[in-house]
């Protein structure tokens, strides 16, 4: 018969544990460091308080081929394309986060915030300016994909690509409505005056999205009965578990269902009771549930870029908690009854997870604790600064450090990779762009909330 120490036992039972990192986790550091990030996406012409002192000027070209200042925005991922689709998108979430959660935000980074979208939504105005004519794109994708250069650099085609009346744009059109009015809310109440310019340009577009925000922003019923009137045409009713640039579904049925819960517009029920729908299918001990689960419990759907969907689906979760908070109200999910603190439970672990409580260990947010992805894909990050290599390096001079195993030279702080796989493995490749690619649209909820856990830290 053979005897063990105690510590052989114990240092047996702790590796068959998965691999978390610190149970302390500084969600104010990480707010602060995921509004960063998007000073490293930017485009233009780069202010002196710029914090992100690797990038610099960029793309003051951009429009001049159809006679029009198209500067500014933001690169949406790891290349150096405009897309105004998830910009918009980048913008709306990064409004709401404000107009949620901007009080649970420290001054300076609610001021930090508005810049940020500030940074999108000057770009925006000018997509609008023209009467019939929306820019929707800088930048031609097959060009600029077989390159790898810094957009300091950029001698590729920026190809502007625009959608003309008749022809349809309700997708981009109704989203920048969408964004510019959210963002009037979010500037409400430090800078009327350009508020009520965003307000007033957004009043473009009547679509769902566009018009939830609109209704919401400008206190118009007009808005909001459209919403009532075309709901099922346009597809309201579909209840489609995801969120994101191209699929408002969910995020629609949560912002109408505040109405709802405020007792304003009861004849939008039905927007509510899809909200419920997607709320239970997020809840693995719901008869409805829907949605998959990593081992290590985060949110996972197939396609890539996962974490996409983990930080708009924690955002909503938020979100509506807050509505049926104010309302006293809970979800009816068959057998069991949920509440607002189950739906904040279920957002914290998503958190967590992604800043470092996961079976790895590591931060899925670049510069966040001592251990996160080092080679993502991300042409500026992965390329030396200008400042460090002040020689133009070409579209295919850059191959060398794509397909180096060194990591990235520029730390891209506060970037939220696509993710781990659906078995929470990580191999931080930066040629699986599916996993160590940032985006913007990644980023923007995650800022709303990263600030309800500053401010409620261990939610109830």
């Amino acid at each position: 018969m053979k005897f063990f120490s105690l510590h052989f036992i114990v240092t047996l039972l702790l590796l068959q544990l998965p691999l978390y990192c610190s149970s302390y986790l500084d969600y104010g550091n990480a707010l602060s460091k995921s509004i960063l990030f998007f000073e490293g996406q930017r485009s233009g012409n780069l202010p002196q308080d710029q914090k992100m002192t690797w990038r610099a000027t960029s793309g003051l070209g951009d429009g001049w081929m159809v006679n029009k200042d198209l500067t500014g925005g933001y690169y949406d991922a790891g290349d150096n394309i405009k897309f105004g689709f998830p910009m918009a998108f980048t913008t709306t979430m990064l409004a709401w986060s404000v107009v949620e959660f901007g009080d649970n935000m420290p001054a300076g980074e609610k001021r930090n915030a508005l810049v940020a979208i500030r940074w999108a939504t000057d770009y925006l105005l000018k997509t609008v300016s023209q009467p019939d004519r929306i820019f929707v794109q800088v930048g031609d994708p097959v060009i600029d994909h077989n390159c790898w250069e810094r957009p300091e650099d950029m001698d590729t085609a920026r190809t502007v690509y625009t959608v003309e009346a008749p022809n349809p744009a309700s997708d981009v059109a109704g989203e920048t409505a969408a964004a510019l009015a959210a963002s009037s809310m979010a500037f409400r109440s430090s800078d009327a005056g350009y508020s009520e310019t965003l307000l007033r340009t957004a009043t473009r577009d009547e679509l769902l999205w566009g018009a939830a925000w609109l209704g919401r922003a400008s206190q118009n019923d007009s808005y909001l009965n459209y919403i009532q009137n075309n709901g099922k045409t346009l597809g309201a009713d579909d209840n489609i578990n995801e969120f994101g640039w191209d699929n408002k579904h969910a995020g629609l049925n949560v912002l109408v269902s505040k109405e709802v819960l405020e007792g304003s517009m009861y004849s939008l029920q039905s927007y509510k009771a899809s909200a419920d729908s997607f709320m239970c299918s997020l809840i693995p001990e719901s008869s409805s549930s829907h949605i998959e689960y990593t081992p290590g419990g985060l949110i996972y759907k197939p396609g890539g870029s996962n974490l996409q969907h983990a930080t708009t689906i924690t955002f909503l979760l938020l979100v509506y908690a807050n509505y049926l908070d104010r309302s006293s109200g809970t979800v009816n999910c068959g057998t069991i009854s949920v509440g607002p603190a189950l739906l904040r439970q279920k957002a914290k672990r998503q958190v967590d997870y992604i800043l470092g409580e996961n079976p790895k260990g590591m931060s899925y947010m670049v510069g966040y604790s001592n251990y996160y992805p080092q080679r993502i894909h991300h042409r500026g990050s992965s390329l030396p600064s200008i400042k460090d290599h002040p020689d133009v390096i070409a579209c295919k001079e850059g191959s060398v450090y794509f397909n180096s195993s060194n990591p990235n030279p520029n730390v891209l702080v506060g970037a939220v990779v696509g993710g781990p796989g659906e078995d929470d493995a990580y191999e931080d490749d930066r040629a699986d762009f599916r996993k160590s690619e940032p985006t913007t649209y990644i980023n923007a909820p995650f800022v709303g909330a990263l600030a309800y856990f500053v401010a409620n830290p261990n939610p109830s």
